[in-house]
């Protein structure tokens, strides 16, 4: 368990997942890709069988996050492709806009680094999706790239990267994967 200012940041378990959904499920959590909302119950168990496998792999994913006890968001970092740590946030609507997100990827990022600082911390995110890249730039990540977002529905997105420091090619190759 990790504590912030007003987070209670624990790992994902099992008694999570109708929480999660509740708030991977929500289309007004996806306005910026709306293609990513978790359709039904199944998609949301699929997706905390790998968070629960960030953990027992690396000790160290995507947290649930409590405020006052309740459920109000999920993220944190997670090693992917064995090359960076993914800093991801997503949080219930009702808990959007007041400072939260910046909260969870503080203690994130500084739990990778602390963890493997060795690989880079990157967040992959959406040009349309400013409040996201408002909290990368508050947690010390810089604009490292920007091109097509490949095998987004959406021909005209684009995938801006952002990382704690300068990204080699595999490195940035991994985070278009």
């Amino acid at each position: 368990m990790t504590i912030t200012a007003r987070l209670q940041l624990d790992p994902p378990c099992e008694a999570d997942l109708e929480d999660l959904h509740r708030i991977y499920s929500d289309a007004r959590t996806w306005t910026h890709l709306p293609s990513g909302r978790f359709a039904d119950l199944s998609a949301t168990r699929q997706a905390l069988t790998g968070w629960l496998a960030d953990w027992r792999e690396h000790g160290l994913g995507a947290w649930v996050a409590r405020e006052d006890g309740a459920v109000v968001g999920h993220g944190g970092c997670a090693v992917r492709q064995g090359a960076f740590w993914n800093l991801g946030y997503r949080f219930a609507p009702e808990a959007q806009g007041r400072g939260l997100a910046t909260e969870l990827a503080r203690a994130a990022v500084d739990a990778a680094r602390e963890s493997r600082p060795d690989l880079p911390v990157v967040a992959y995110l959406l040009e349309n999706n400013p409040a996201s890249a408002a909290v990368a730039g508050k947690v010390g990540l810089a604009l490292r790239h920007r091109g097509p977002d490949a095998g987004n529905p959406d021909p005209s997105a684009v995938r801006l990267v952002f990382a704690d420091r300068e990204l080699s090619e595999e490195e940035l190759a991994a985070t278009m994967r």
